[in-house]
């Protein structure tokens, strides 16, 4: 199934909302990220569906074909470049495939895994996010006529960010599971660069530095996991 085969007809392309008609599957664990992607969707016309994983996605994946597909580099069971690269090669191929991600050595992995383009975190540029996407489309699909230009950012609702702090200290709590730690830490930085948590940043990356020097790391999980509590209950505001 593609993603208008449940439609009687796809909806025409507007100056206001040049993305109609398409759908975008976003892969991302962090549902802050997750809603900018959202609204971002909305002003410009897109259906939205989600995975929190890589095997949510290929289940998604089963059933129907979106337009677009955004993919975080970092998930929780693997890393975005698997899927990137299983949708390169996929035929029929999805028209718009992007990877995301906060880390600038990333951009250089989801390409050379078969992306059509990267999204540097945060997304929240209306007009950068239709930009990546239609630049990418096949010629034969992308808008024509006049576009509305927005300049309009967006910002994510605050209670999706305390999903992710809910999500990190779940995480945090499975003392001994290595792998898990390492995706912790990058899943806390991602999502506090994209919200500007300057201190939690500065944690996660104290953390990845110990970890990367085979230092002790007591204290410093135990420093993030204080700053994931304070915004838990909501000590400090985003």
């Amino acid at each position: 199934m593609t993603d208008s085969d449940a439609l009687p007809s796809i909806p025409r392309p507007t100056a206001s909302r040049p993305l109609l008609g398409m759908t975008v599957l976003v892969v991302e664990d962090s549902r802050y990220a997750c809603d900018a992607i959202r609204l971002l969707c909305l002003r410009s016309g897109a259906r939205i569906r989600r995975a929190d994983c890589l095997q949510s996605a290929r289940r998604h994946l089963r059933v129907y074909r979106p337009t677009v597909a955004v993919i975080d580099m970092g998930l929780p069971d693997g890393s975005g470049a698997e899927l990137i690269s299983e949708l390169a090669a996929t035929m029929p191929r999805i028209s718009v495939i992007l990877g995301t991600s906060g880390d600038t050595f990333a951009e250089d992995v989801a390409m050379a895994a078969g992306a059509d383009g990267f999204l540097p975190k945060p997304v929240d540029s209306v007009i950068g996010f239709q930009n990546m996407i239609i630049s990418n489309l096949p010629a034969e699909r992308r808008p024509r006529g006049v576009r509305m230009v927005c300049d309009e950012t967006v910002r994510p609702d605050p209670l999706a960010y305390r999903d992710d702090m809910a999500h990190a200290a779940d995480v945090l709590g499975d003392d001994g599971d290595e792998r898990m730690l390492d995706y912790v830490t990058a899943f806390l930085r991602g999502v506090a660069f994209s919200a500007g948590d300057h201190a939690l940043v500065d944690a996660a990356d104290g953390l990845a530095d110990a970890r990367s020097d085979g230092r002790p790391t007591k204290s410093d999980i135990a420093r993030i996991a204080g700053l994931v509590q304070d915004r838990l209950a909501d000590r400090v505001a985003i």
